[in-house]
């Protein structure tokens, strides 16, 4: 029998839409240590979700969380659902052309029970946390950093460069450094 988030998994592979894992359930693919309820999934751009989306979605046993979507979309490119069958509440990232064509090109695919899961790759998943900002994604960052000593540390630096300058911001290489040393002084 199925976990709730391999039901949820299971039922998003077989929307017939092209998709990967990010937010805290990847983390928890990747070393991180936690417990969240929540599911995050970026979805490849579609127009018109209403009309293409939506239904396949609802097909697959999945229930909208918002009243007006529509209107929801359009100001957040955000999906907010919950799987029936599970209760698990499921985010879908409507993604945008530049960076997030290039997380789908080094999605990484993890097995979850008896099914194969596209996941934003480590790097990616350290560059989201790191401009997510919060305590909880700075420990995550930790965590996917300590766990998974081969990650490649020249591409995460230059993603979050090219974040900084178009956001005109100087505050995530820092953070990045920052998390850096800590996830070594955790390995010993």
């Amino acid at each position: 029998m199925r976990s709730p988030l391999a039901e949820l998994l299971a039922d998003l592979g077989e929307a017939g839409v092209r998709w990967y894992l990010f937010g805290a359930q990847a983390a928890i693919l990747l070393g991180a240590a936690r417990l969240t309820a929540d599911v995050d999934v970026t979805v490849q751009d579609v127009l018109r979700p209403s009309e293409t989306l939506l239904p396949v979605l609802e097909a697959r046993g999945f229930a909208l969380r918002v009243d007006n979507v529509e209107e929801f979309v359009d100001r957040t490119r955000v999906i907010p659902a919950v799987h029936v069958a599970s209760g698990l509440p499921v985010d879908l990232v409507l993604a945008v052309p530049g960076l997030e064509e290039q997380f789908f090109a080094r999605v990484k695919m993890h097995r979850v029970e008896d099914i194969d899961v596209p996941v934003a790759s480590a790097e990616d998943i350290v560059v989201t946390k790191i401009l997510a900002g919060r305590p909880k994604d700075f420990d995550d960052v930790v965590a996917v950093l300590a766990a998974n000593a081969d990650l490649g540390l020249a591409l995460v630096r230059e993603t979050l460069q090219q974040l900084e300058w178009a956001l005109d911001q100087s505050d995530l290489l820092p953070l990045f450094e920052q998390a850096l040393l800590r996830s070594r002084r955790g390995r010993g």
